[in-house]
């Protein structure tokens, strides 16, 4: 049964952003079971809103049933329960239907919501989640969120073109429409970030055997994929047309928590079974408290993309100065780096070495000698002894 309503209500809020649009017409889908379900399927949405608007229907006990059949009938969090109650308030008052607050706030009774601290991964849960990647794709996935501190679909919605990886330090620009702040940015990349996607960009467009059908017949040959600046660099296949990020977000999300599971971290957290412990969004919070914590709490506001951080107007030459500091505790798996640090530890170790056995050898020289001169002054000592006796 269509509802014209809430389809104008959503093309509305599309226009604004097409992912809040999804999400509020799953909210109000819940609102329309619930007025199939309360009137027998006698009642549309658009009739509820009639009557609401004539006054034959109280508006706020519509809402305070809404909000009771919600935590009746759906295994859902209190604070999920909130927003679909508040989005009904919202259609509602679309529609001009007025509903004072102070009203709503002494009719409908919502369940509080619990407020649950959430810790920021260590840099070793994220080098333990990096190291049991077996997917190239994931892995570079995790790499970028854990790296630069991006929001999962927004990481999803880059395109080759929107990567530099010949600049110095590698650049990634982010579009505003799949930004929460609605503003472009662009993003400073470490090397070990730049060697990944690199190497995952090559591996996309690697030469590779596929199956064909022509003719009735089936066959094998070898074809290199084109690359083109459009492709969307976490984009899997070829598919026609542009491929949605959000699409991308429910795939790279259930990859995720199989990971998870197989590393025995994939717990529920405490009275919300449909949420992990661990999320992608877990990266997010892991570069904030990093950055912050090494003293450029202004600059990680900047660097994570929040609108209030003063950087937005500083200089990209100083922008890069601090990326360059913060730089090794963002960088988790840099083998040749970590080669180098130990080949120069190495050397450091055996010049120490080749200096103790010289100090040893010089203080086994000031042994003999001391050694030498003690018995060159006993031997003058006695000599001098049996003299006076003779003179005696």
């Amino acid at each position: 049964m269509n509802d014209d309503l809430i389809s104008s209500y959503i093309a509305n809020i599309a226009v604004m952003n097409k992912s809040t649009a999804h999400e509020y017409l799953m909210r109000l889908n819940s609102f329309r079971n619930f007025v199939l379900t309360s009137y027998n399927g006698k009642m549309t949405v658009d009739e509820i809103v009639t009557k609401v608007r004539k006054g034959s229907e109280d508006p706020y006990i519509i809402i305070r049933n809404y909000a009771a059949f919600l935590q009746q009938t759906n295994n859902i969090s209190n604070s999920t329960l909130k927003f679909r109650v508040v989005t009904l308030k919202n259609f509602l008052e679309f529609y001009d239907v007025d509903i004072s607050p102070r009203k709503f706030k002494l009719k409908v009774k919502l369940p509080k919501v619990v407020r649950k601290s959430k810790e920021a991964l260590s840099k070793e849960d994220v080098i333990d989640i990096l190291n049991t990647c077996s997917d190239i794709r994931l892995k570079t996935y995790l790499m970028l969120l854990a790296s630069t501190g991006m929001r999962p679909v927004e990481a999803l919605s880059i395109r080759v073109k929107d990567l530099d990886l010949k600049s110095n330090p590698s650049r990634l620009f982010v579009r505003g429409e799949y930004t929460k702040t609605r503003s472009d940015r662009t993003i400073l990349l470490t090397q070990e970030l730049d060697n990944q996607l690199s190497s995952w960009l090559a591996y996309r467009y690697r030469k590779r055997r596929i199956c064909y059908s022509e003719n009735g017949k089936t066959g094998t040959q070898y074809r290199t994929p084109i690359m083109k600046d459009s492709d969307l660099v976490f984009s899997a296949h070829r598919l026609s047309g542009n491929p949605d990020p959000v699409s991308l977000y429910v795939e790279f999300r259930t990859s995720f928590a199989k990971t998870l599971d197989r590393m025995g971290k994939g717990a529920r957290e405490d009275g919300n079974e449909r949420r992990r412990e661990i999320t992608l969004h877990s990266f997010r919070r892991f570069v904030k408290t990093t950055v912050s914590d090494l003293g450029y709490q202004d600059f990680s506001e900047y660097f994570i993309g929040h609108s209030g951080s003063t950087y937005w107007t500083k200089k990209e030459s100083e922008k890069a100065e601090i990326f360059k500091k913060i730089e090794p505790y963002l960088t988790f798996l840099n083998v040749h780096q970590l080669e180098r640090q130990g080949a120069d530890i190495q050397s450091k170790i055996e010049e120490l070495e080749e200096l103790n056995r010289t100090f040893g050898d010089r203080d086994k020289m000031k042994d003999d000698t001391i050694a030498h001169l003690s018995d060159q002054l006993m031997a003058l000592t006695a000599r001098m002894q049996d003299l006076e006796r003779r003179q005696q």
